[in-house]
């Protein structure tokens, strides 16, 4: 089997509303999606992470750059292509856009493997370690209005009411704002759910333990990005400061060089790498297997279209349990719950992530077809596609 073809392709519409969080806001959504074809009629889907017009950056990487240097290639020579790959870039990007094109190169190459074997992609990563997981909803997104406060707190009702017993807001507005915003999600969301705040990397290390001192005080289970990500030295300062609220980070990392650099450095409770930008399903086992180590849990970031939420549904399905016990940390699917056509309207065959958290408590499973185990709605596509 030889590759034939590298389709590069970029889907965006307008939002009804800008949504924001702690470096922007956005009113356009934007799914980068690649196609590998094969000279047997097989073809494998994959996604690269980047928004905006980040997203045409790295299709010129796809087409210019890589495609080349895959056609013709047996793509079921998966760690083989990944390294050729990253050593031709290694001189021109070791992070960044270079990395996120190779890493829906890199998933789009397991789709194909998982169909040229009739298994799906958690079979072929060692097998379920869980049949269903938590989902946690994604919300609570900045919005341009003067009653924020009193719209987190609708949303967070909205979500819990949908079955999420988890979830997950923005800050990033100042110690004071943002504080007032955790109290109105604390207290809307109830007893018995899981809060998580994500500040997009907004403060310096003493204002992200301020800010951090209430969160816990608040009973929140995860601060996410606190500081920059290059801010190693600050990322260990922020984390002893705060014990009992666990830090996450990792989106704005790439590959296991630079995961490395978070573990070694003590810099977080839960490492979250983004697959579709950290070097794609070959690179995430890595830094897995690297995190478990560590004795560190990973919780995958998602931020994308139903092709990537259908990824990171296999990979949260065989991470193994860590250290292992009856009563055990349990990495949660991350969702997002404000309106989105790339969850609702992209696929042949819909994940139905909310309707099986209404269903099963909050949980849900993976999809069982071979491979990812998606199908592109191939008139949507055609609908939304600009490059």
């Amino acid at each position: 089997m030889r590759i034939t073809n590298v389709e590069s392709i970029v889907l965006q519409y307008d939002m009804d509303e800008p949504l924001g969080y702690a470096q922007g806001y956005y009113h356009q959504r934007t799914a980068h999606l690649v196609r590998i074809d094969t000279d047997e009629g097989l073809s494998g889907i994959g996604e690269i992470f980047g928004a905006g017009n980040v997203a045409f950056a790295n299709q010129a990487i796809v087409r210019h750059v890589l495609a080349p240097l895959l056609t013709g290639r047996n793509p079921l020579d998966v760690n083989a292509i990944w390294h050729d790959l990253y050593n031709h870039l290694r001189d021109h990007g070791q992070k960044g856009m270079p990395i996120a094109s190779i890493s829906g190169l890199d998933i789009a190459l397991w789709d194909i493997l998982g169909k040229s074997t009739g298994l799906p992609l958690y079979q072929l990563l060692g097998g379920k370690c869980r049949d269903d997981y938590v989902a946690y909803g994604y919300g609570m997104m900045f919005q341009k209005r003067d009653d924020l406060e009193e719209s987190y707190a609708a949303e967070a009702r909205r979500i819990v009411e949908m079955g999420f017993r988890a979830l997950k807001m923005k800050i990033g507005m100042g110690v004071a704002r943002d504080t007032s915003l955790a109290t109105a999600v604390q207290l809307a969301a109830g007893s018995g759910i899981k809060l998580m705040a994500d500040a997009n990397h907004a403060y310096s290390p003493g204002e992200a333990i301020s800010i951090g001192n209430a969160l816990r005080d608040l009973g929140f289970y995860w601060f996410e990005e606190p500081i920059m990500p290059e801010d190693y030295q600050g990322y260990r300062t922020v984390r002893r400061a705060l014990a009992g609220l666990q830090i996450a980070a990792g989106e704005a990392e790439w590959t296991r060089f630079g995961h490395r650099e978070l573990l070694t450095r003590e810099c977080v409770d839960i490492l979250q790498p983004e697959v579709a930008a950290t070097g794609g399903i070959s690179e995430f086992m890595k830094i897995l297997s690297m995190a478990h180590a560590f004795g560190t849990p990973v919780i995958p970031h998602v931020w994308g279209s139903d092709v990537l939420i259908a990824v990171d549904m296999h990979l949260l399905a065989v991470i193994p349990d860590l250290p292992g016990g009856l009563h055990q940390f349990e990495p949660m699917l991350e969702y997002d719950t404000t309106p989105n056509l790339f969850h609702s309207q992209l696929l042949v065959e819909p994940l139905n992530i909310i309707e099986q958290v209404n269903a099963n408590g909050g949980r849900v499973r993976p999809p069982e077809r071979p491979g990812i185990g998606i199908e592109l709605d191939e008139d949507f596509v055609a609908h939304h596609r600009v490059a």
